[in-house]
């Protein structure tokens, strides 16, 4: 029954469909980087990718996070609290190749877009795999004004 239900919640979600068709609610369960949080939807734990960002890394194996990668993992923790209700919107591929959804991450109870506020104060630079690319110019847009003005990783993280 679990598994069905979660294949109705993801229904919605399918690539291929209208974008208002591609988006469902969740559960933030916790933040695992600055791109990354895992949430329960319709009672299923999932791994959620934020689209169209890249932040540093702070799980490397041979050596110590990436420059801002603390910072960046910090700010989603601020953000994207255990139990926040989030809307996830989905673009046209669903999943990566480590079996993570792939998502824009909307705060429920502002229609905050994550994926652009990290990239907007510096926390993430924008990263696009086609074919998604529903939100890139707003992300990129954001990027840019950050680096501009100097915000984050791109004052922290020169040379």
């Amino acid at each position: 029954m679990r598994a069905f239900a979660l294949l109705l919640a993801l229904a919605a979600c399918a690539g291929g469909a209208p974008a208002a068709e591609r988006s469902g609610t969740a559960v933030v369960a916790r933040v695992v980087d600055g791109d990354t949080v895992d949430v329960v939807i319709a009672g299923v734990e999932e791994r959620v990718r934020l689209l169209g960002v890249d932040t540093p890394e702070t799980n490397v194996e041979a050596g110590p996070p990436e420059c801002f990668g603390m910072e960046a993992t910090a700010y989603t923790r601020g953000r994207l609290p255990t139990g926040t209700a989030v809307r996830l919107a989905r673009d046209l591929v669903g999943r990566d190749d480590y079996g993570r959804l792939l998502a824009y991450v909307y705060r429920a109870d502002d229609g905050s877009l994550v994926n652009e506020e990290l990239a907007r104060l510096g926390f993430a630079r924008p990263l696009w795999i086609e074919p998604n690319g529903m939100l890139h110019d707003r992300i990129v847009d954001a990027a840019r004004t950050a680096e501009r003005e100097g915000l984050g990783l791109w004052e922290a993280c020169r040379g």
